[in-house]
């Protein structure tokens, strides 16, 4: 029975399917995940929203790497998403594919209410475009010549596009700023979309393209397929029907009470997707929490760097609960955080292990061996430490309901942490074991017993949204049924009925780990491959060439560049064609590298080039250099050099 019920819709990105899901996309959707189980403990009607945003260049050229159509690339990673979501126990409520039929028509009509309504006209774009964030920029928005968002080259595009009148917006969007303080968190955010977005001037948004059709068509205009932003923001409401014959989810649910999202694609979500709905005349989302992402000692996770984590992995080896919790209470939920192996493993032997784990053990062992296993009755305060005990646990709760609301789920933890210390200084005050020797301390005994399980069944309650496992195993050590694990018992410190019977002998239910094996076993997960055995080195035979004085060398000048776009010369199996950023100029080089190395791969790359190379055409096409590469027993890689080292820097 819903209908009285207040409805709380939470959403997370939709997800780009371009590989595999890695931490930082667990990161978002167990934050998610957590808000939502809370909500539902509260009593309201939760709708949760995910989903993969499956349309655009990037996913065309992702298949065609992978020798698949598109719609049967994003099919498998359509059901490896799935997947993932259920190891991490992910309760949502709706899995929006943009391939899907009802998202393409709910889109279709959204493009159509614009055209009518004269927020979209037609032009000409020409500007920078980076296709990995599938985002278009000026010339002033971009930072060192690189997309302001991902740090990748971008390269020039000019087509025929339809453009969203973003400029006819914008004083209403600021004004909705001013009247809604809470509406982008944290407030950072909102302070870089207003000085870096709005105020400088809005441009219209290209809305279309037609370098590529994977994408669903505009209406009466199919060589052009509609932009990704159109497409992938209007899941909010297409999955909720807007626009069908059926809108009751849509008018039961809208609008979101908080958009999900990465620090990345805030733009889209707090200017763009604000002002399409101002266009469709809805409201707008209660809120939008932009989080910060996961950081790792050496930077962003990268396969080339080797410090990519899978939450898979985590689970399987360390269990659901202890994966979620690391993930929610090392990070604060709005700004970076950092994973380690060693702070996984501290985390987990220090707060679930001993904080926890060995409370429930001692409790359980000290009701089996003081009252034969049966909970005795709390009959008044018996100790001068019953009284702080129950007052730090109401207090747990307020503050808990307070910080739950603005999503700072580290600090919920560090508060439900707290109370685990305290009932932990508890044992240690009140020392039961002497307690135990005398007989007329029985009911202060007693007492000590009946508010340890009290305190772990309250804790127990308050995991829940994070923890799916451990409350059902507290409780169940307990002697006691889900039905101690409502918030409104929270209300009442008194709720274990006098007698129960707790389990004869409790299970660690966070055994301890051993530290330098599972930091090692990490990070040689990260690296991709299992601690190598010893090896033979291997002898590279160098050939007998004449010596050259350093002045002969100096005659070679070695520059940075990137890559800016890469593309097979035709009718060859061997030669592929690097657009380069030189730093001072644009060269085109042809490789022999075809064999080794896909277009895709090399875009964004940062290359050595012998820039002083005299130009030569191999198979009609002008290659102005050469890049260095290493060879050995037919492996090649291209030699290397740090991101951070600008184009057209000289190596010397």
């Amino acid at each position: 029975m819903t209908a009285n019920k207040e409805t709380f819709y939470l959403t997370t990105p939709i997800y780009y399917p371009s590989g595999k899901f890695h931490i930082g996309t667990a990161y978002t959707t167990v934050a998610s995940d957590a808000m939502v189980r809370y909500k539902r403990l509260r009593g309201f009607d939760v709708r949760f929203l995910t989903g993969m945003d499956e349309h655009g260049q990037k996913i065309e050229e992702k298949a065609t790497e992978a020798g698949k159509a598109p719609q049967e690339f994003v099919d498998e990673m359509a059901e490896a998403a799935k997947h993932v979501w259920s190891v991490m126990d992910i309760t949502y409520d709706d899995f929006i594919r943009t391939t899907e039929k009802r998202h393409k028509e709910g889109v279709e009509r959204i493009f159509k209410t614009f055209l009518d309504n004269g927020d979209i006209y037609k032009g000409e774009y020409e500007g920078w475009y980076c296709t990995p964030c599938e985002s278009f920029f000026t010339e002033n928005q971009l930072e060192n010549g690189n997309c302001p968002d991902c740090g990748r080259p971008v390269h020039k595009v000019k087509e025929e596009s339809y453009f969203f009148n973003m400029k006819k917006y914008s004083a209403r969007l600021l004004e909705y700023y001013e009247n809604n303080v809470e509406f982008i968190e944290p407030e950072s955010r909102k302070n870089e979309m207003i000085n870096n977005f709005i105020k400088p001037g809005l441009e219209d948004l290209s809305v279309s393209r037609t370098s590529f059709d994977w994408g669903i068509p505009v209406p009466g205009d199919p060589k052009h397929v509609i932009y990704v932003w159109v497409d992938a923001l209007s899941n909010y409401i297409t999955s909720l029907g807007y626009g069908s014959d059926d809108e009751s989810l849509f008018n039961k649910y809208w609008p979101a009470d908080v958009h999900v999202v990465g620090k990345d694609i805030v733009r889209f979500h707090t200017i763009y997707w604000p002002i399409f709905l101002m266009a469709l005349d809805l409201p707008l989302p209660k809120k939008v929490f932009a989080h910060g992402f996961i950081m790792m000692k050496d930077g962003k996770m990268s396969k080339s760097k080797g410090n990519v984590v899978y939450p898979e992995m985590l689970v399987e080896r360390y269990g659901l609960d202890a994966t979620r919790y690391f993930l929610l209470r090392e990070l604060p939920f709005g700004s970076d955080g950092v994973f380690s192996p060693e702070s996984f493993v501290e985390r987990t032997n220090f707060d679930l292990a001993n904080d926890l784990g060995n409370l429930l053990n001692r409790t359980v062992s000290m009701i089996n061996k003081y009252f034969d296993g049966a909970v005795p009755q709390i009959n008044g305060l018996q100790t001068e430490f019953d009284g702080p005990l129950q007052r730090v646990a109401a207090q747990t709760v307020k503050v808990y309901e307070q910080h739950m609301e603005r999503m700072q789920f580290s600090i919920v933890l560090s508060e439900v942490w707290a109370l685990i210390s305290r009932t932990n200084k508890y044992i240690d005050e009140t020392q039961p074991w002497v307690l135990a020797k005398d007989e007329a301390a029985k009911e202060q005994l007693a007492s000590v017993m009946a508010h340890l399980a009290e305190s772990l069944r309250m804790t127990a309650v308050m995991l829940q949204p994070f923890l799916p496992n451990a409350p059902k195993q507290i409780i169940e050590q307990l002697g006691l049924t889900e039905d101690f694990l409502t918030w409104d018992t929270l209300q009442n410190f008194s709720q274990i009925p006098a007698g129960t019977q707790v389990v004869s002998k409790g299970t660690p239910i966070f055994p301890r780990l051993e530290v330098e094996p599972e930091v090692a076993y990490i990070r040689d997960q990260m690296r991709g491959t299992a601690a190598p055995a010893a090896e033979e080195p291997t002898v590279v035979e160098v050939p007998d060439l004449p010596e050259i004085a350093i002045e002969d060398f100096t005659k070679v000048d070695l520059r940075v560049a990137t890559v800016t776009d890469c593309e097979a010369v035709p009718k060859t199996s061997k030669l592929l064609k690097l657009q380069l950023d030189m730093g001072y100029e644009q060269r085109q080089v042809v490789s022999g590298i075809a064999e080794h190395y896909k277009p895709a791969e090399l875009v964004g790359k940062k290359v050595v080039v012998v820039a002083n190379l005299k130009p030569v055409k191999l198979r009609g096409e002008l290659s102005q250099g050469m890049i260095l590469a290493g060879e050995n027993d037919g492996y090649l890689t291209l030699a290397s050099v740090a991101e951070k080292l600008p184009n057209g820097s000289k190596i010397k």
